[in-house]
C-alpha cells in the first residue's frame, strides 16, 4: 500500500512519454529508463506499460505506508495523507507545513530513524527526499489542486 500526491492544474495538458518500466524500491515506485533497467537486471525483459497520455498532472510521487509513523512524529503526517481533513485544497497551502517538517527531519536524523519500518520497506532518507521533492513541486506549482490517493 501506497499514498499517492497529485499536483493537478486543470486545463493543462501535460503529455507524459516514459519509458512504461516501472520498479519498486524502498517503498516507492519508479519509473527508470531502459538503461538502467539493463544494468540492474541484465539479460533479462522488463514488462513494460507503454502509455501515451495527457492529463492535467503536473506533478505526482508515491511513498510506502510505513513511512506514517515517521511523518507523525515530523509533524506533517495529516498534510501528506490528509490534506482534505486539514481543509488544503492548493499545493501554496502544504509550503509552510512541508519545510517546518522538512527542517525538523533534517535536524535529528537519528530521532527519526528510529521509526525506519523493521521489514525495511522504506527509510529515514526516502521520507526526507519525498517531503524535499513534494515541497519543490509545491512551490513550482503553488495553485496547482492536492490530491491524494491512500
Amino acid at each position: 500500500m501506497s499514498l499517492d500526491v497529485f499536483l493537478k492544474i486543470q486545463g493543462t495538458k501535460n503529455k507524459h512519454y516514459g519509458s512504461g518500466i516501472f520498479i519498486r524500491k524502498n517503498g516507492q515506485t519508479k519509473e527508470i529508463s531502459r538503461e538502467e533497467w539493463d544494468k540492474k537486471f541484465p539479460g533479462c525483459e522488463p514488462v513494460v506499460a507503454k502509455t501515451e497520455n495527457e492529463s492535467d498532472v503536473v506533478y505526482n510521487a508515491n511513498i510506502t505506508h510505513n513511512l506514517g509513523v515517521m511523518a507523525l512524529h515530523a509533524g506533517i503526517y495529516q498534510y501528506l495523507w490528509r490534506p482534505d481533513e486539514l481543509g488544503i485544497k492548493y499545493a501554496n497551502e502544504l509550503i509552510e507545513p512541508l519545510q517546518t517538517g522538512l527542517k525538523l527531519l533534517m535536524k535529528n536524523p537519528k530521532k527519526f530513524k528510529q521509526f525506519n519500518p523493521s521489514n525495511g520497506w522504506g527509510n529515514y532518507e526516502v521520507l526526507v527526499n519525498f517531503v524535499d521533492k513534494y515541497l519543490e513541486a509545491c512551490k513550482t506549482f503553488p495553485m496547482a489542486e492536492i490530491s491524494v490517493s491512500r
